[in-house]
């Protein structure tokens, strides 16, 4: 029981005099930095009452496990810089033998290994802790897209490639079948490939590309929506379905699709040339005059892109009078100006006949009644002037 007692004892009286280490609190530590951000060391040492902090120093081991001097901090005579360090480094703390924790403003690649904080303190004892920093450097990516055209084979449709420190990780985010392939390269480039056979559906789909590093929060997402040209599908629409003549604004569009969307639209008509007074505007046929009975005929569209070349055929069939409205006004007119002049005419005979013969009268008369009963409106005029000589 005694030696039980003792043994803390001297535990107690170890701690009191080697004091401890507020930070890093094990001896030996791990830690990761970002190439160009900042990177801090932790140091703190916190002694036992009675004694202080002298005099701490930074060391960087070497391959070959020598000791390259940073920078050193003694209670009364400052602190001093070395060699490549000096200017680069510096203490967090304006009381560096208080708070020991070192700054390098501006992290380097060279900058990765380990650190060693070293203590010395009033009574002549010292203290160590080591730390090692690996230096992360983000990674750089790109993607670079290949245009695909619908029928060609199996091939490479995109690659993806990153650089940073450790090597990155790349994958695929897409729903298009297809296989990638990685390759590894010096210099921590890496890059992947991704092959499919284009289809005019997977045109606009997605394939991203996603970079993994443990410098990232996550992954870092490169958007990309895949390209397949692909010929037009030319058909061709009316906009008045029906076609007559004296028809105003008549036109045919020529419906194309296809990626990209053709600009080169060709018009045709089946065994002749276009009809005079059409315009060719983008896809349409634009016909500037009204229509004729000789605009009948059947017209073709070819539209072409750098993929191929679409054609669509359209029969058109002009009918001398609308389908849907009758006869036009000049077409009315036609008809009802040699109809009220004959009516005239047999009016007319009947007056004359009338004035002329009266014993006549009245077979006469009722035989225009009945004429003029058949006659429209507007001759009934010639009838009251009739009447009104009989009354004379």
């Amino acid at each position: 029981m005694q030696c039980v007692r003792s043994l803390a004892l001297l535990l107690l009286l170890v701690v009191k005099v080697h004091g401890d280490f507020v930070e890093p609190p094990q001896s030996h530590t791990s830690m990761r930095s970002l190439a160009e951000s900042q990177t801090r060391l932790p140091c703190r040492y916190q002694p036992v009452e009675g004694e202080k902090v002298v005099q701490v120093t930074w060391y960087k081991e070497l391959a070959d496990g020598s000791k390259d001097q940073i920078i050193t901090a003694h209670f009364s005579e400052g602190h001093t810089g070395f060699g490549r360090y000096s200017g680069r480094v510096k203490f967090e703390s304006s009381s560096p033998t208080e708070n020991s924790a070192l700054l390098i403003p501006s992290t380097e690649e060279s900058d990765e290994g380990i650190y060693i904080c070293h203590i010395s303190t009033s009574t002549h004892r010292h203290f160590e802790r080591h730390i090692t920093v690996t230096v992360l450097i983000l990674p750089i990516s790109t993607l670079d897209p290949v245009i695909l055209k619908e029928g060609d084979s199996y091939r490479l449709a995109a690659t993806c490639r990153a650089v940073g420190r450790p090597p990155p990780r790349l994958s695929w985010d897409s729903d298009l079948p297809g296989h990638s392939k990685k390759d590894i390269r010096q210099g921590g480039s890496v890059y992947s490939y991704f092959f499919l056979h284009p289809l005019r559906s997977m045109n606009g789909k997605k394939l991203d590309c996603l970079v993994w590093h443990p410098g990232l929060n996550g992954s870092h997402r490169i958007s990309n929506l895949l390209e397949v040209q692909y010929p037009p599908d030319a058909t061709i629409t009316s906009v008045s379905g029906d076609w007559f003549v004296g028809l105003e604004n008549a036109e045919l569009v020529c419906d194309s699709g296809g990626n990209p969307k053709p600009q080169d639209f060709t018009w045709t008509r089946r065994g002749g040339a276009l009809p005079d007074g059409v315009s060719l505007v983008g896809g349409k046929l634009i016909f500037g005059r009204t229509l004729r009975l000789n605009d009948s005929g059947v017209y073709e569209c070819v539209a072409k892109n750098i993929a191929g070349v679409g054609k669509a055929e359209y029969s058109v069939t002009i009918a001398e009078f609308s389908q849907s409205k009758g006869f036009t006004n000049d077409q009315n007119l036609l008809l009802i100006v040699p109809g009220s002049l004959a009516a005239a005419a047999v009016v007319l005979v009947l007056i004359i006949a009338v004035l002329y013969h009266p014993h006549r009268n009245r077979k006469l008369e009722r035989q225009l009644n009945k004429k003029t009963s058949r006659i429209p409106v507007n001759v009934n005029v010639i009838v009251q002037v009739k009447n009104s000589k009989r009354k004379q």
